[in-house]
């Protein structure tokens, strides 16, 4: 049948011309509640709003790169034991990505909250450069040293082929190397190198996240994702056993903040994706920082200083991140691994923490998530504990957390869930999400009338490349809210063959 004489067909039975009025599709954007600063240490607090009012973007663009740069100075310095005997530890490393639309200003705004990690680093390498030349300053009188070491050695070793000579070699000077805090655009390979240098942990910055996430999902790059995967954990290490590398390069400390942003359609594309595939491995979702908030609706014209005391506090706060030793906030060793000293929740902290990691664990074990949301959530356990410890450090706090971080890092979890919603709601509602998928289509004038499912599969587009199943669905609830009816195919003749697929009739009210 064909597109003219199935119009024909509507037409000759006065149906072309009753048409109702079609019904908006369900399932918008998943809601998500508005960033209070409050959930801030109140050290951070007035430099995030201002930073926030004078760009007139949403304050968590600025708080989330914020806090993942907090987390990376504090790295491995101080871990938690969310336990009040266990050995279970977190190392509060953080990855978080910012989603919004083509000019929302969110580089910008991840500028902005990285600056008092820039100038970290700057210092850092102002140090390197004293440092450093001190160092070849030297040059001169460490190779005289060594020469005459090795005059005295082979003097005493004529006389006894035996002796012991070790006192008389000459003290070798580790060369100065630069402490560093994140990298943009490293192999991983390389990050592996930097890290053996900085023990402490990287942040890798990277302005579109998609740059990052695509390409680890290559087969040729499964050991990069192995290897983020791993340094997401914090507390691990790495040997890299490879013909050119060397043998046995060992990364002794893996930890790695990752921190960048993407674009709405970039994400719902990498979702609709991953899901479910062969890369469903949980590499997006120990992005527990991800936000993906509302555009707002004004927008005001603001000229003025930064507050230069609110920075300064912030400034502040990162020098005291910086400074951090097991000692200076009262931390514990654990006497068979003194690799991570460790604060604990006090006792109050502690019992409002078993009531909340119990309901969640009940939560993940009831059935009642998608397996993507699922996944996401289960990153928690580590994410609550960890922005806990921060809030307390962040608060020039030392001793056992409170419980006051402790609801201010829970508060964040019940923030961040609907905007993992948000981001995961193509995969959790896949009808919905093709259906509105297959409306832009029909709005742009990509399909006739007439148009058939597999039309829509030959085209491969974004959202509905060879999925026949979601196909059919979004056409069912196109149908149910009025855009498109259905003609039912030829059945097949005497000879046999087979049936034709049904095709479909588009309101007009769809391209006026």
């Amino acid at each position: 049948m064909t597109a003219a004489t199935i119009k024909e067909a509507f037409a000759s039975a006065e149906i072309i011309n009753a048409w109702p009025e079609p019904r908006e599709l369900p399932g918008g954007l998943h809601p998500v509640e508005s960033f209070s600063c409050e959930l801030l240490p109140v050290t951070l607090r007035p430099w995030v709003e201002d930073i926030a009012e004078r760009m007139q973007t949403p304050p968590e663009y600025v708080a989330i790169p914020a806090m993942v740069a907090a987390a990376t100075v504090v790295g491995r310095k101080v871990a938690i034991r969310p336990k009040q005997h266990d050995d279970w530890r977190e190392v509060p490393n953080l990855w978080g990505c910012i989603i919004g639309r083509p000019g929302v200003l969110k580089s910008p705004a991840i500028g902005q909250a990285l600056k008092p990690l820039g100038r970290l680093a700057a210092l850092a390498d102002e140090q390197f450069q004293f440092e450093k030349a001190e160092f070849d300053a030297a040059n001169m009188e460490r190779e005289l040293r060594r020469d005459a070491a090795k005059a005295a050695m082979k003097k005493a070793l004529s006389a006894d082929p035996r002796a012991d000579v070790s006192h008389l070699r000459a003290e070798e000077e580790d060369r100065p190397s630069l402490r560093r805090f994140s990298t943009n655009d490293s192999s991983y390979q390389m990050l592996g190198e930097l890290l053996r240098h900085n023990t402490n942990g990287l942040l890798v910055s990277k302005d579109e996240l998609m740059g990052l996430l695509k390409p680890l999902d290559r087969e040729e790059n499964s050991e990069a994702r192995a290897f983020y995967l791993q340094g997401w954990n914090g507390d691990g290490s790495y040997t890299f056993d490879r013909i050119g590398r060397g043998e046995n390069l060992h990364v002794p400390a893996l930890t790695l903040s990752v921190l960048g942003s993407t674009q709405p359609a970039k994400i719902q594309g990498y979702v609709d994706r991953i899901v479910g595939g062969d890369g469903d491995d949980g590499l997006l979702q120990r992005f527990s920082m991800m936000v993906w908030p509302d555009t707002p609706p004004s927008w005001e014209y603001i000229d003025r200083q930064p507050r230069s005391e609110y920075r300064q506090a912030a400034f502040d706060v990162f020098d005291h991140l910086n400074g951090l030793t097991a000692e200076s906030v009262d931390a514990e060793t654990d006497q068979y691994d003194q690799r991570f000293p460790y604060l604990r929740f006090d006792a109050e902290a502690g019992e409002r923490f078993k009531v909340w990691l119990t309901e969640l664990m009940e939560r993940l074990r009831s059935d009642e998530l998608h397996p993507a949301i699922e996944s996401h959530f289960s990153k928690y356990r580590s994410l609550i504990p960890s922005l806990a410890l921060l809030h307390h450090l962040m608060s020039g706090k030392r001793g056992p957390v409170g419980l006051l971080s402790l609801l201010s890092a829970i508060a964040w979890g019940d923030f961040l869930e609907g905007h993992a919603f948000r981001v995961y709601q193509s995969a959790v509602n896949e009808p919905a999400q093709a259906a509105k998928a297959i409306l832009r289509h029909l709005k742009a004038g990509d399909l006739p009338d007439g148009f058939n499912r597999r039309e829509i599969e030959r085209r491969g587009w974004a959202g509905l490349q060879s999925n026949s199943e979601r196909i059919q669905a979004g056409l069912s609830i196109l149908i149910d809210y009025g855009w498109i009816r259905e003609v039912a195919g030829d059945r097949p003749g005497e000879r046999g063959g087979r049936p034709s697929l049904p095709t479909y009739i588009i309101n007009p009210a769809v391209r006026p």
